[in-house]
């Protein structure tokens, strides 16, 4: 009875979402094989990406070229066979053990299989993957086929539901509970992101030289990843973790500045002094700017830490891939920027809070003067 039950879910499952089950069908073809909410979907739209390159100040205001005809879109799932088709002898199966699969997921999601192999090196993994979770243990359902309604970015409120909150404050799968008593908590509220507090660094794919990314259609060594730092950036009100994202083309700068969750999670947060009155906020209260990426005798040189993301006090090396290697890009002209999928600076009071020193001997006192201890 329970074979027949799951075969039947299986069957419903896939004529609902009109999966493709046809020996012949192909994990590339160009034909969706869903015709029903799955094709509003950002997995299937990457509406986002074009979003944030063509409008809002995006990148095609220097290179003219439409997101169209760049080849960015080969990873957006145009059927259910990319992420579900799994080969058996000379035929195709839909697997939905396949579309578990993180390694189904990274070829993509390539900043995350960054991110794993850098932390794996620093002997420091992600919490959730060290404790053996996948992708699809948070983002599952809406994340993956939609919700049938358009979304233009996965930063809209509806667009990735998956969040801290999910597992360890509303407990909608067991994992440890939010403690509203730990004094980090009490004091911070809803001022903070938890991934300013609990993501360690950010990965960031550097300077993307885009006259070679378009020459050899390809991505690899063209661009440099590194994560080293971490930028904190406002978004909806709250300080969170973010990234930045520098190009290149015909000597033109650009710079994009977004929220960004790197999937790089430590269960404990980080220390006050991580963050207030660090050596990056000491050189902005200077007038200093703080050389986030430099480029010294020929090597590129990282800041190491966190920096606050604040108008106008952040500098990168903007560099040129030619036959002998980066060289630093001759125009003299500062790059356009970008505040891209709703992150904004950090305002003049978030900063503030971030100058001021802080200690854990400070969090108790004021706890204390709040009446949270008696």
């Amino acid at each position: 009875m329970r074979i027949i039950l799951k075969c039947v879910v299986v069957i419903v499952a896939c004529l609902l979402l009109g999966v493709s089950l046809l020996a012949d069908s192909s994990a590339d073809s160009k034909q969706p094989c869903l015709t029903s909410f799955f094709t509003k979907s950002l997995h299937y739209t990457g509406e986002g990406m074009r979003r944030w390159y063509e409008e809002e100040g995006g990148f095609m205001e220097i290179t003219k070229i439409p997101y169209d005809q760049l080849n960015c879109k080969k990873c957006h799932v145009k059927s259910c066979d990319q992420c579900h088709a799994k080969k058996k002898g000379a035929k195709l199966v839909f697997s939905p053990k396949k579309a578990r699969d993180m390694n189904t997921c990274l070829p993509c999601h390539g900043r995350e299989g960054l991110t794993f192999r850098f932390d794996g090196e620093r002997d420091h993994l992600d919490v959730h993957l060290a404790a053996g979770m996948v992708c699809a243990d948070c983002h599952w359902r809406y994340d993956i086929h939609g919700d049938g309604r358009f979304r233009p970015s996965m930063r809209d409120p509806k667009g990735v539901r998956a969040s801290c909150q999910t597992c360890h404050v509303k407990q909608q799968k067991e994992s440890p509970e939010f403690d509203s008593d730990t004094v980090s908590h009490q004091v911070h509220g809803d001022k903070l992101d938890c991934a300013a507090c609990h993501v360690r660094t950010t990965m960031a794919c550097y300077n993307c030289h885009f006259d070679r990314f378009l020459k050899t259609g390809t991505k690899k060594g063209n661009f440099v990843s590194m994560k080293d730092w971490l930028l904190l950036i406002n978004y909806e009100g709250k300080v969170t973790s973010g990234s930045a994202m520098t190009l290149v083309y015909k000597n033109k700068k650009f710079i994009a500045y977004v929220p960004y969750f790197t999937h790089s999670v430590s269960s404990e947060g980080r220390p006050c002094n991580d963050c207030h009155l660090n050596q990056a906020v000491i050189k902005m209260q200077k007038g200093e700017k703080v050389p986030v990426v430099d480029f010294k005798k020929g090597k590129i040189v990282t800041w190491k830490g966190v920096v606050p993301v604040v108008q106008g006090k952040l500098e990168w090396a903007f560099l040129n891939k030619t036959e002998k290697g980066w060289q630093p890009v001759p125009s003299k002209e500062d790059p356009m920027v970008q505040f891209a999928a709703y992150g904004t600076p950090l305002t003049e009071e978030q900063f503030n809070n971030m100058a001021q020193e802080v200690t854990p001997e400070d969090f108790e006192q004021k706890k204390k003067e709040q009446g949270s201890i008696k």
